[in-house]
């Protein structure tokens, strides 16, 4: 168990994480923190963020733990099941997400029990870092918005830039960038307006139209954050990768004949 105070949340491992965490935090990067307001006081409710770096879980994870509400990752079961990481899970109250269920409901059972208990959940509707070329948010994956359906708890946007820069998404080089210093910015938005959509079936149009309204909320608050327009269509990996496949399969025609046409030549020759 997580040995949770009951008020906050924050059990022996999860402060045990903080002590670990927090100082090299504190020591290599500043930080702006923005919205604190807008987290609830008590209540389940659940966060959406954008993902743009393998070390921005820890600066958005920093930032909530601050607010007094700690986040509860959503994270695949086989990693709670054994050794210290399953130990470190389950103690700190991270939510397994048992992604072999046939019912999409019940792979989101713990999230859902968490939020009825009163818990912050956090969900990265991206489900992995974004491929956008320039860092911002992607489609998302309809998870969240079936728990918010689910549960009608309060929807946080929160958008976070800074620690892209110090390890970027997908670098060819894994080199940490510390110096310059960076700042580690995490904004939280009001609460996402989902009552027009309470009372309706979950079907896949209405899990796809209540993603996109929370991935607009996240790109809205990280274009505040940057100064800058975001793109007006949001990347896609999905339709990309079908995009560069179709060209591939078009181009290998060509290929293939630009090859046949020495071997054709020199046969000739040799008939001559």
């Amino acid at each position: 168990m997580s040995r949770s105070d009951g008020k906050t949340g924050k059990g022996f491992w999860y402060r045990l994480a903080a002590v670990l965490a927090k100082p090299p935090l504190v020591l290599f990067f500043r930080r702006d923190w923005r919205g604190m307001e807008h987290m609830p006081a008590d209540g389940g409710f659940i966060t959406v963020v954008n993902h743009n770096s393998a070390l921005d879980p820890l600066s958005y994870a920093h930032y909530q733990y601050n607010t007094g509400r700690v986040p509860r990752f959503l994270a695949k079961d086989s990693l709670f099941k054994s050794g210290f990481v399953g130990t470190v899970m389950r103690g700190t109250g991270q939510i397994p997400v048992y992604r072999d269920s046939t019912d999409a409901v019940d792979a989101f059972r713990a999230a859902v029990a968490a939020i009825e208990r009163g818990e912050c959940v956090a969900f990265y509707p991206e489900g992995t870092l974004t491929r956008d070329p320039e860092h911002w948010p992607m489609v998302g994956k309809t998870g969240a918005a079936r728990v918010a359906l689910l549960t009608k708890a309060p929807v946080i946007p929160v958008a976070q830039w800074g620690a892209n820069l110090a390890v970027p998404p997908y670098a060819k080089q894994k080199k940490l960038r510390l110096f310059p210093r960076k700042t580690l910015t995490v904004q939280a938005g009001p609460p996402i307006d989902l009552s027009r959509y309470h009372g309706k079936e979950p079907t896949a149009e209405v899990l796809r139209e209540v993603t996109d309204v929370m991935m607009d909320a996240i790109t809205e608050q990280l274009a505040v954050i940057r100064g800058e327009a975001p793109p007006a269509e949001r990347y896609d990996h999905r339709k990309v990768a079908t995009r560069r496949r179709e060209s591939r399969q078009q181009r290998l025609p060509q290929q293939q004949g630009r090859a046949a046409a020495p071997a054709e030549a020199a046969e000739g020759e040799k008939n001559a």
